[in-house]
């Protein structure tokens, strides 16, 4: 498997992990797997594209290159929410509300980055 493909599955596992948590009410946890997810499904771009991806520093800039390459603002911050449940996995302070939607930004991001993995 190489590192696209991996990056992808653990994608998958996160995000389908995420959804299961928060049907369970477990908020905090479910955050952190949707960062995993949003973080995953990045790092899945850059490895088709040779670049590899290691800190948090390195994902905010790909992503704000792919916001240019695609001319689409909304990337940014779609990638943004997903990092703010990152902090809300340290933090604990967002509303069950707030982690909802955020699975959806989570999920509006990895639509548009399947579209680049797919062509």
């Amino acid at each position: 498997m190489g590192a696209a493909e991996h990056y992808l599955s653990l994608y998958k596992k996160y995000l389908g992990e995420a959804e299961i948590l928060i049907l369970k009410g477990d908020y905090i946890q479910a955050s952190e797997k949707l960062w995993g997810a949003a973080a995953e499904i990045v790092k899945a771009v850059g490895a088709l594209r040779g670049v590899e991806l290691k800190t948090h520093a390195d994902l905010f800039r790909y992503v704000a290159r792919l916001r240019e390459e695609l001319n689409d603002p909304e990337l940014i911050t779609l990638f943004h929410v997903a990092n703010s449940l990152h902090q809300n996995f340290y933090e604990g302070n967002q509303p069950p509300e707030f982690v909802i939607s955020g699975a959806e930004a989570v999920k509006r991001l990895a639509a548009r980055l399947e579209k680049l993995i797919r062509q």
